[in-house]
């Protein structure tokens, strides 16, 4: 168990500790972003692998299905052959877009910053 799952058993009503442990992983909030961004109410998940590349197939299956379960997207899947699947927002993942664009804004503001301190601190390290 890491220390993020003991300190849920710990505090387990709160209820920003048990969002962010949810969202704050590597790319719950970029998938998010990215279908968004695309401009149409749905995407399927080649597109967006091709939209963010760094992202493995496993990967992106976890995520998507992560946040299903927590009710950020929905998954329709079409019986054709080959199969279609389209995952979309919900409701609730369009009612965090605007602080995730806040988040995006602020990262741009203090990213040369933060850079800058991560530096001297690691020389301060060595």
């Amino acid at each position: 168990m890491n220390r993020a799952e003991k300190g849920l058993q710990m505090f387990p009503d709160c209820p920003i500790r048990n969002i962010l442990s949810r969202i704050s992983d590597k790319w719950s909030l970029l998938i998010i972003f990215t279908i968004h961004k695309s401009g149409k109410n749905t995407m399927r998940f080649k597109e967006l692998q091709r939209e963010i590349p760094d992202i493995s197939q496993k990967m992106l299956t976890a995520t998507l299905r992560t946040l299903e379960e927590d009710g950020y997207v929905t998954r329709t899947v079409y019986p054709e052959v080959p199969p279609h699947v389209e995952y979309a927002l919900t409701l609730r993942a369009k009612s965090l877009l605007p602080h995730i664009n806040t988040l995006i804004i602020w990262a741009m503001e203090n990213m040369d910053a933060i850079m800058s301190d991560r530096k001297k601190a690691s020389k301060k390290r060595r």
